[in-house]
């Protein structure tokens, strides 16, 4: 059993996804083991980017911001091998991930997509331990080590009291942490997060960053898409910032985020002040 982390509103943090698959590679800061590379993406004739490279650094809590429709979930989706590029390549661990087996991308990468059909009848728990298919195989079936992960991330998502309910019964908010607590359980070095937030209240969304930035603390490396710029000045350690198709700054967002970029790129003036909390960059419109 490995070790877990509790954060500061008591509930359990999803061990290490490192320790619990110790054929994972353990990551060097500042190296990629996830990047396009020269990359054509769109959908069937529709090109959205051309000649993309970008990379997630090991370690990294990457947030890829930018205006509606400019690339950034199917940049996302590219990384996680749902979207094949028409040209150019994506890698992991320098081999083009589409000839990875599933399986073996499927425990190095997870992916919370931006919507998610739950099949009919199926209950909160039985989603979340879809998370553990990964690990399973013709030997190996469930075991302690699966029941402890679907448990922690219960907990880690406050799901644990809605375990036995059917997840179409589940308030949009709630269903959205189902599907977070399915992703925590596949126990990933690499986390993929497509507007994690969406359908959260407030203090819901809070505490879903919360947990991220906590799993990110433990080893695993984060990439999320968000729309917030000031949470993901907050929460990031690297942005990519995105425009049309094309990435037009990536950096810490202390080096990455001025008014002029913000106007350049959202078309919105604004000043950009030190925030009261953290000291980073923090965005206040005109």
């Amino acid at each position: 059993m490995t070790d877990t982390a509790r954060g500061a509103s008591g509930r359990r943090t999803p061990a290490n996804p490192t320790a619990a698959n110790p054929t994972a590679a353990i990551p060097t800061p500042g190296e990629a083991r996830l990047q396009t590379v020269d990359a054509r993406l769109g959908y069937d004739r529709r090109t959205v980017s051309e000649g993309i490279s970008a990379a997630i650094p090991d370690g990294s809590f990457t947030v890829i911001v930018g205006p509606n429709a400019c690339g950034k979930s199917t940049l996302l989706r590219s990384f996680s091998r749902l979207l094949k590029p028409t040209a150019g390549s994506v890698l992991l661990d320098g081999r083009d991930i589409a000839s990875l087996p599933p399986k073996q991308v499927a425990r190095t990468v997870g992916l919370l997509p931006q919507s998610s059909v739950a099949p009919d009848g199926i209950t909160v728990v039985d989603l979340v331990r879809r998370g553990r298919y990964p690990h399973q195989g013709l030997i190996r079936q469930w075991s302690a080590r699966d029941r402890i992960a679907v448990d922690e991330a219960l907990e880690a998502t406050d799901l644990t009291e809605l375990a036995a309910r059917p997840v179409a019964e589940l308030s949009g908010g709630q269903r959205q942490r189902a599907w977070v607590a399915m992703a925590l359980a596949q126990e990933t070095p690499i986390l993929l997060l497509d507007e994690p937030t969406t359908y959260l209240d407030i203090s819901h969304q809070m505490d879903l960053l919360n947990l991220f930035a906590r799993l990110h603390q433990q080893g695993t490396t984060i990439a999320a898409v968000l729309h917030d710029l000031n949470q993901a000045a907050r929460y990031a350690t690297h942005l990519i910032v995105m425009k049309e198709g094309r990435i037009v700054a990536t950096g810490a967002p202390a080096d990455v985020i001025s008014a002029e970029l913000i106007e350049r790129v959202f078309e919105l003036p604004c000043v950009v002040i030190a925030d009261p909390v953290t000291g980073g960059p923090l965005v206040v419109p005109r």
